[in-house]
């Protein structure tokens, strides 16, 4: 009796978003899947669901243990409670984190779902971010393979769901300039058969794929259709010319959107979402849908009610409630021949400088930091230094007590508080990065003093570095030209 032959495994981040909830079942036809979520989830056949917050990289490690392949979903567009960053900085985070942690898991091919990358010189921050997270994920190693995707027709997606908002809401709609931009919308059965046709494909290792549906049409048109399609009759006016922020400040108000969310997406219509060639369909034999065909499967899910969707559209990311944390990220530069580890040495020994007199910073033998103002027996901070999880390009300290430091908070299962400076892959910024931090000073106070406070820190800090002269690197030998 032969054994059974051990399926491969594939890992998906994001799973439970509204692609990622149409592809798991398609996925458990032909492999063991790993679904990654922050919190728990209700159980699929086929698939082992396993908590992670992939702001941490090491419950990002222990996730994807055992996984051949990976596939990365993740979009951070929404603020949760506090959040002092660029979305293009904690989607950074992520994918690094992601990248970083595949290639330790031994992950063999990173699948992911980014945005159509149109042929104009300056992009929109949701399309250079997208292209970021695309160079991210590849700068560790394990081959990535990119689908790129404009409007994704599908009941639970942000985007489309906004649009079918906007039609279904508004009696008249009054379309800036930016609605005549050209785009090729593709339906969710589309994207998910080629997500699946391209698990485990060598020959798309390392390759991008436009991804596009069958027709071609501008953003008024796929209005109009909609509206037909959801039976309203709708005065569709096509403008000359609206200010970008008042176009963001109508579509906040028919659709209930929060602007962290809407403006990028705005923002991007200026672009031409066009799939430059569809080889990737006709590779996998897939004859795209058609728009009204996607429309069809799509409409049903968007009136039916949906109360994680709507609260993710209206206000912040769902889990964003559940106690007082803070994300906070700062991109700052990083001169020519440094590294993350005298950044964060710079960090320490820089500050007290700024407040002299009040404030110092104590360092031991195992670099652990105490932050202390002159009079106070208790420092205000104490971060120790993680000598296991930290490297040249990504030094790692716990914050583990002082004054701002609520004393009480509960372990709830999220990775500790922590500060990293962690440097970019092309070695020109690195990121200044509290994450879970729980401060003790009542909230509505941290907000209006400690907060803008740490902004301000941050800012000097980035033209302090930027001031910097640059550094020689050493370079290898090498063996004389011509000499095997």
């Amino acid at each position: 009796m032969v054994a059974d032959k051990k399926r491969p495994v594939v890992a998906v981040a994001g799973a439970s978003g509204f692609v990622g909830t149409a592809l798991l079942p398609v996925l458990t036809a032909d492999f063991d899947v790993i679904a990654l979520r922050r919190s728990p989830a209700a159980e699929l056949p086929g698939v082992e669901w396993r908590q992670c917050d992939l702001f941490s990289m090491l419950q990002t490690e222990r996730a994807l243990e055992g996984a051949d392949y990976a596939v990365y979903l993740v979009h951070s567009m929404l603020p949760a409670r506090l959040t002092q960053a660029r979305f293009e900085d904690m989607d950074f985070i992520l994918a690094d984190n992601f990248a970083r942690s595949a290639a330790r898991a031994g992950v063999k091919q990173i699948l992911y779902l980014g945005g159509i990358i149109p042929d104009d010189t300056q992009l929109s921050r949701h399309l250079a971010s997208r292209l970021e997270v695309e160079r991210v994920l590849a700068a560790r190693g394990v081959p990535v393979t990119s689908l790129r995707a404009g409007l994704i027709v599908g009941a639970q997606g942000s985007s489309f769901r906004i649009v079918a908002r906007l039609v279904e809401r508004s009696p008249v709609l009054l379309c800036p300039h930016w609605t005549r931009s050209m785009t090729q919308p593709v339906g969710l059965r589309d994207v998910v058969k080629l997500l699946r046709f391209c698990v485990g494909r060598e020959e798309m290792y390392g390759r991008a794929f436009d991804l596009g549906g069958a027709e071609v049409m501008t953003y008024l048109d796929l209005m109009r259709r909609t509206a037909v399609r959801l039976g309203k009759k709708r005065l569709i006016i096509a403008l000359p010319f609206i200010p970008t922020r008042l176009g963001v400040l109508g579509v906040r108000l028919v659709t209930g959107g929060h602007r962290e969310l809407i403006a990028p997406l705005v923002e991007s219509l200026r672009h031409a979402m066009v799939a430059h060639s569809p080889t990737l369909q006709e590779r996998a034999g897939i004859e795209p849908q058609s728009f009204d065909e996607a429309l069809e499967e799509a409409l049903p899910g968007v009136k039916a009610p949906a109360p994680e969707i709507d609260q993710h559209l209206a206000r912040r990311h769902v889990h964003s409630e559940q106690g007082r944390y803070v994300c906070s990220i700062q991109r700052l530069p990083l001169p020519p021949g440094y590294d993350a580890t005298w950044v964060a040495r710079e960090y320490a020994s820089w500050l007290p400088s700024l407040f002299r007199r009040v404030l110092r910073v104590t360092v031991d033998d195992q670099l652990n930091l105490a932050f202390r103002v002159s009079g106070l027996r208790r420092p205000l901070l104490e971060l120790s230094y993680s000598s296991n999880r930290s490297s040249v390009d990504r030094p790692l300290y716990y914050i583990t007590g002082g004054l701002l430091v609520r004393a009480d908070d509960v372990p709830d299962g999220r990775a500790p508080a922590r500060l990293e400076f962690r440097e970019s892959p092309d070695r020109r910024s690195v990121l200044a990065a509290i994450f879970n931090y729980s401060p003790s000073l009542p909230w509505w106070f941290y907000r209006i003093t400690q907060a803008p406070m740490h902004l301000l820190v941050m800012k000097l800090f980035g033209w302090h570095l930027a001031r910097q002269q640059p550094k020689p690197r050493s370079a290898p030998s090498g063996r004389p030209v011509g000499q095997a």
